[in-house]
């Protein structure tokens, strides 16, 4: 079969069934099938696929068909520019997390020797990218999951940062304290998390592809969304050095009530700064 029509097969059964991006996910899906970059597929749309390279794409069709992400298919996500493996313990990063990043990076320079400390790391996707942009960033990973740390881990050594990054298996951040010998020096130049915010009675409404594919774990935050929140900040608040900063990534109706936990907590110069769409999406706030 010809490269261009396995892919416009692929495409069409995705157009059929509905899903959102079928071009993309047809494109992104027989390009790995073939090892090849999805630029590729037109360029040489004549070309004859080999049997297994098709099975392949059709077995990966399949799977989508049956509401599985395309992340969760390939093993791995984009993020920040960089390619990301997953497995059954963390979440695939998704495009609204960048803002968070984008927040950390717009207010440190990059010759910044800054500490981070990354609460709920999963993939490492926060972290790794903050190591990736500033070579003299050191950061503490950490997460409760075993599984999700050796994924960070793996991330962290792809690109290259791993002899910067600390792995701590720890619920939040209770192994860390400011006499601990893993927290360096004074505290912490920021602490960061995109902590689970879901409301539990929200979960079952979510899509398939959240909640047959994504670790619960990392959704549910409890009743009113806020339960991380309740222990992330107060432990921030103790990790941190004086002027140090949290970065936390909220949900579009969370504004107010994270507000009043840093304001509770000490913390000033409260940011809450927008994802692309347009919804709240990061909180930035100063220790005193």
């Amino acid at each position: 079969m010809e490269i261009g029509r396995l892919y416009r097969s692929v495409r069409d059964r995705f157009r059929e069934a509905g899903l959102a991006t079928p071009d993309l996910d047809a494109k992104r899906l027989v390009g790995a099938a073939l090892a090849l970059p999805v630029s590729d597929l037109i360029l040489k749309e004549w070309d004859l696929a080999g049997e297994e390279a098709v099975a392949l794409a059709q077995a990966y069709a399949r799977q989508r068909l049956a509401g599985m992400p395309v992340g969760r298919i390939l093993g791995e996500r984009d993020f920040y520019g960089r390619r990301f493996f997953l497995n059954a313990a963390t979440l695939e990063p998704r495009p609204d997390t960048e803002t968070l990043v984008d927040a950390v990076l717009e207010r440190s320079a990059p010759e910044d020797a800054m500490i981070v400390c990354d609460i709920g790391t999963g993939t490492g996707a926060i972290a790794v990218s903050l190591l990736a942009e500033r070579p003299n960033c050191r950061a503490i990973a950490v997460d409760l999951s075993a599984d999700a740390l050796d994924c960070a881990l793996r991330n962290a050594d792809l690109h290259r940062v791993a002899d910067r990054m600390l792995p701590v298996r720890a619920d939040f951040a209770s192994a860390l304290r400011p006499s601990s010998p893993a927290v360096p020096g004074t505290g912490f130049d920021w602490v960061v998390s995109n902590p689970p915010y879901i409301r539990s009675a929200v979960l079952a409404g979510l899509s398939r592809e959240v909640t047959e594919h994504d670790p619960v774990l990392a959704l549910d935050g409890g009743e009113d969304g806020l339960t991380a929140y309740l222990r992330i900040v107060p432990e921030a608040a103790s990790l941190l050095r004086a002027g140090g900063r949290i970065g936390l990534e909220i949900g579009y109706d969370q504004a107010d009530e994270v507000k009043k936990q840093l304001r509770h907590h000490g913390f000033g110069e409260i940011e809450i700064i927008g994802d692309l769409s347009g919804n709240d999406r990061v909180a930035v706030a100063r220790k005193a």
